[in-house]
């Protein structure tokens, strides 16, 4: 019930004065902050030497953010990118007039395939170990990232789900309900976080308020789910020996992470991509995660074969 009675309407971030930090910025910073502690925990009981850890810090940060960039690139909105070949590097929309807008656009699909290569190089280059050695531990650090990335999209109002009806769950989501410009043109009010504001609280703008319907908190959803795969992935890392099983926690975390999100989907709203030419049964998302979780399966059942130090 709490939540059917949330209207979304926060600000960008923390305005400084001179500079403003974006929440959803700020959740990255949480996000590999906190990886690189669960990782340097895991590092010291490995015996493995903690200056190796700022580089797979720098491989994972570059990774990610590459890797999702693309993967939303060539996943989603392909064909507005291809005609827009710039605006793929650069922060900026030319068309149909220059603005800046920073880098919208991150698939999860991609940040996991970026991550993944990134450790081969890591596993072959750096730290001399088998790749399967990495992925298993660099797993647990990703899925508690997972859960930050989420809240920073829910900060940012997107990635929101379809519109709740008589559900108990349901947010309004003001700022992806209503653009700048339509709230400026509505209100009159040329400061845009002044002119959300004033249709949130003055009641002379209660018909527009009412316009923008409750969604479900697909994002909270999914965190939700992911605080999940990171208690178990971590448990099963310190409390068992399946660490010993090449494959078995990435696996785990491919089934369980993947799993989570192929759920979310079906209250999610679509991001697009490709699930119209496959039909309207699964999203792009769904369709994106199934390899990963039959991937998952593979290394799980691989594992158990097969039980040794890589």
């Amino acid at each position: 019930m709490i939540l059917s009675k949330i209207i979304w309407n926060p600000v960008e971030g923390i305005d400084l004065g001179f500079f403003v930090i974006r929440f959803y910025s700020l959740m990255f910073v949480v996000a590999f902050s906190l990886g690189w502690y669960l990782m340097k925990k895991i590092y010291i009981r490995e015996n493995v030497s903690i200056e190796k850890l700022d580089t797979i810090f720098i491989y994972a940060v570059v990774a990610t953010l590459i890797g999702a960039r693309l993967g939303h690139v060539f996943f989603y909105d392909w064909d507005y990118y291809k005609n827009n070949l710039l605006e793929i590097i650069l922060p900026f929309r030319f068309k149909p007039e220059f603005e800046f807008i920073g880098f919208q656009g991150l698939a999860s699909h991609g940040a996991a395939i970026g991550i993944i290569i990134a450790m081969y190089y890591y596993s072959k280059n750096v730290i001399q170990k088998h790749i399967l050695w990495i992925l298993d531990r660099i797993v647990i650090p990703v899925a508690f990232g997972a859960i930050f990335v989420r809240l920073g999209n829910f900060f940012n109002s997107e990635i929101i789900g379809n519109e709740s009806g008589d559900s108990t769950f349901g947010v309004k989501f003001v700022r992806e309900g209503l653009r700048k410009s339509e709230a400026v043109r509505e209100t009159g009010i040329k400061n845009v976080n002044d002119a959300y504001a004033a249709i949130v609280n003055d009641p002379k703008f209660a018909d527009t308020l009412e316009a923008i319907p409750y969604r479900h908190p697909a994002q909270l959803y999914e965190a939700f789910g992911y605080i999940f795969v990171a208690v178990i992935l971590w448990l099963i890392y310190w409390k068992t020996d399946k660490r010993n099983n090449p494959g078995f926690l990435f696996g785990a975390f491919l089934i369980l992470l993947w799993t989570v999100r192929f759920i979310v989907e079906f209250v999610k709203k679509s991001q697009g991509g490709f699930e119209d030419s496959l039909g309207d049964a699964l999203s792009t998302g769904q369709w994106l995660s199934i390899p990963f979780i039959i991937a998952g399966l593979y290394f799980i059942i691989r594992s158990l074969k097969k039980k040794e130090v890589v």
